[in-house]
């Protein structure tokens, strides 16, 4: 039996070759060492020494992490993280035993899309998320305010004309990376219409109850028009998951080596098929080395022959996610 610290070792070293040897591996880790996964796949009648490839791998219900405490072994969290949800919605929570290495794994991550960190200026509209001590995306914007060594990094909350001063105070040449969920953006866009040519506007989603929700083809074509850019990129990450997967244009999802997206059918949810291009969204993130790795996500997508994905909507009578409560 392999022991985490081996999987921690490897996980920046995954790629498309090694993939599904990673993965088995840690679903025979999993599968042994997570309590909850384990008695998950005995009451489906899931042998674990007959799954020998990917897609025969069963995938955890993302609302387990709703009732249960989701861990292989027994450890105490360095940081609950806690899904936002909606108001009477009961959240999920992710317990993380090493910080350190969530963090690392969002900076791994962010610097194989756009680089290193201390390139930018990073400018944080999350209002909602700070009302909470335990939002894994706050955890990560505050980290990478850190690295970026900007006296303009920071969170700006409702302050939007100290944002929009400070903005077009930035002259040194390094890129501004404006993190925002959605109904902030769109009141940011519509009061003052600033000019961002330039700024890498990066939507989170989520209107919090705070505005209607929108399509996203919609909310993405005005704040181009309200910003003046000719593209919004988008992160999409959730509570349950310690890594994430970035947009630089149209909702196109491209995940890290280590993380990939498999499309279950709508109606059977064993049915897992790696030809397939839409249906139910279940996440492999390897990161989710102390947790569970095999999630069962309540998004709808479609996948690419290339790996690339989007989300095109959610389950009927699912919990809107926290993180992204756009309808598509």
């Amino acid at each position: 039996m392999k022991s985490s610290k081996s999987f921690y070792q490897n996980i920046f070293h995954a790629k498309k070759s090694n993939f599904d040897e990673l993965a088995l591996n840690l679903f025979q880790y999993q599968a042994n060492r997570n309590s909850i996964y384990k008695r998950f796949i005995e009451n489906i009648g899931i042998q674990v020494s007959e799954v020998i490839e990917v897609e025969q791998i069963p995938f955890l219900p993302i609302s387990f992490f709703k009732t249960q405490e989701v861990k292989c072994g027994d450890w105490e969290a360095q940081a609950v993280f806690e899904s936002s949800g909606t108001t009477g919605a009961t959240s999920s929570k992710h317990f993380v035993k090493d910080l350190d290495f969530y963090l690392l794994n969002c900076l791994e991550i962010f610097s194989r899309f756009y680089g290193a960190p201390d390139q930018y200026h990073f400018l944080a509209l999350l209002p909602s998320y700070l009302e909470r001590t335990s939002s894994s995306l706050v955890y990560m914007a505050d980290y990478f305010i850190k690295q970026s060594g900007s006296r303009f990094s920071g969170f700006y909350l409702n302050d939007y004309e100290r944002l929009v001063k400070n903005i077009g105070k930035i002259k040194d040449g390094k890129k501004v990376v404006l993190l925002g969920v959605s109904f902030a953006l769109l009141d940011l866009a519509e009061k003052y219409q600033p000019d961002l040519s330039g700024v890498i506007v990066m939507e989170t989603g989520g209107m919090k109850g705070r505005r209607a929700e929108m399509i996203r083809d919609d909310l993405h074509d005005v704040l181009k028009k309200g910003f003046n850019i000719e593209q919004v990129h988008s992160e999409y990450g959730m509570t349950e998951l310690l890594s994430q997967a970035y947009s630089t244009h149209n909702g196109i999802f491209k995940c890290p080596p280590w993380m990939k997206i498999i499309l279950r059918d709508v109606n059977d949810p064993f049915d897992l098929n790696v030809k397939r291009t839409s249906g139910g969204i279940n996440v492999i993130d390897l990161a989710n080395i102390d947790t569970c790795a095999f999630i069962e996500t309540q998004d709808m997508g479609k996948v690419s022959q290339t790996g690339e994905f989007e989300v095109i909507g959610r389950f009927d009578n699912s919990d809107i996610r926290g993180c992204n409560l756009m309808v598509y």
